[in-house]
């Protein structure tokens, strides 16, 4: 018997996905339940495992290339005596699919080489896996560097190669990318909403069009399922002076100011379960867990949102802890399913970058999302009539106007401001 081995999906966006890497090669034994090719879905990379046994006869999807969900990538032979057959089928499904498809004389030579030499690129590690960023696949391909040589000897996050590697093999003076950068100012870019960020400017291939990758065209698939929904926006200005103390006390623990603001957004959502519901066909569904998802730009282009689960729940500590390790994990695309899409409340915070106040673009599937803007000096007046000098941070909530309200949105905001002006203290009981 012969079996297809399917382009599975990884996410509920997933439409599409590309060969990172074969672990197994034409003719190699496989068990059922043995990772047989590693898969880059929309948001992380992930291992695909078979479920027959038998022998991998032919691979239909080369490394590098992409498939629709459903697509055969590969066949799998029940027995030796049959790969033969399933290489024939796998042919004629191929001369099948081509004659249907052939498109128009319009492609240049030029296209096609570079196709090819893509192909071979990812094919260079056959039955191993290299996890390198496209940035440094592609400066990998043009100054000749075989991205095999720099195995286990990447800088990046979890030893993936990044472009500064490929550029040091090959004899040029690494120029600090927006990797290197977002790694040395992580600290500083999660641990306060008001200091600027010191990421150096990209690299980027001036005058030429550079196609979406996985995660850049989830985010546009995304976006357009979440502008068709009807959506508002409130603003309120919070005082951080408290929050801010705290912060201080507490940062040499590894406390940062994401994890501060997500603890406070969840606690504050226990009174307002409306605001942390969703829209159904069927109705409002009301969540029973409170799980803050929080933005984060990937180096390579596009945006996750790692999920805090139980934020409410669980001790300032630990979700501190809880947060390093999920963007650790974001940016090497290790994330599991479950860690970026089960959110049901989302943060984006660009209060790093001085920004005084940005709308959210609601998130397909919740019902708000908050926008936070950096913490800034003010002239206040006192209820005594006295002026004085107050840190105040900008916060402005998008919510699904189907099932929450202007009021609704009001509350919450009113609620927030006070646990963090009046009781910051409270976020590390």
């Amino acid at each position: 018997m012969i079996n297809d081995i399917f382009m599975p999906a990884l996410s509920s966006t997933m439409t599409e996905g590309k060969i990172v890497s074969w672990t197994k090669s034409p003719g190699d034994k496989v068990e059922k339940g043995e990772t047989v090719v590693v898969v880059e879905s929309d948001k992380a990379d992930m291992d695909v495992e078979s479920f027959y046994d038998g022998y991998l006869a032919t691979i239909l999807v080369e490394a590098g290339e992409e498939a629709p969900v459903g697509t055969a990538i590969a066949l799998i032979a029940e027995t030796e005596a049959e790969i033969e057959t399933a290489k024939q089928q796998a042919s004629q499904k191929s001369s099948t699919t081509e004659e249907a498809n052939k498109p128009e004389k319009t492609e240049t030579i030029t296209k096609t080489e570079e196709k090819e030499e893509e192909k071979s690129l990812s094919r260079q590690n056959g039955n191993g896996r290299i996890v390198a960023s496209p940035r440094a696949r592609k400066l990998a391909k043009k100054l000749g560097v075989e991205l095999t040589s720099l195995q286990d000897q990447g800088t990046g996050p979890y030893g993936r190669i990044v472009a500064e590697d490929v550029e040091k093999a090959a004899g040029k003076t690494p120029q600090k990318s927006s990797v290197t950068a977002t790694k040395e100012s992580m600290a500083t870019v999660e641990s306060t909403v008001s200091q600027p960020s010191t990421t150096a400017k990209e690299n980027v291939p001036l005058g030429e069009t550079v196609p979406l990758n996985t995660l850049q065209q989830a985010v546009v698939r995304n976006m357009r399922v979440s502008l068709e929904v009807p959506s508002f926006h409130v603003g309120y200005s919070i005082c951080t002076d408290g929050l801010d103390k705290l912060y201080q006390q507490i940062k040499s623990k590894g406390v940062t100011m994401t994890a501060l603001l997500a603890k406070a957004v969840a606690i504050t959502l226990q009174e307002h379960p409306i605001v942390n519901a969703s829209y159904t066909e069927a109705g409002i569904q009301y969540h029973s867990d409170i799980n803050i998802s929080v933005a984060v730009a990937m180096p390579d282009g596009g945006l996750i949102t790692p999920v805090l689960k139980n934020a409410d729940q669980i001790d300032i500590y630990s979700l501190a802890r809880n947060w390093k390790d999920l963007v650790n994990r974001a940016r090497a695309k290790q994330l599991q399913p479950d860690e970026y899409n089960t959110g049901t409340f989302t943060i984006s915070n660009l209060g790093m970058y001085g920004v005084d106040k940005f709308d959210a673009i609601l998130p397909p599937g919740q019902g708000s999302i908050l926008a936070i803007s950096a913490a800034k000096p003010e002239v206040v007046a006192s209820e005594d009539g006295l002026f004085g000098i107050k840190n105040k941070m900008g916060v402005n909530i998008t919510c699904d106007h189907r099932i929450i309200y202007g009021a609704d949105a009001a509350s919450f905001l009113q609620d927030l401001a006070v646990l963090i002006e009046t009781n910051p203290q409270s976020l590390t009981l």
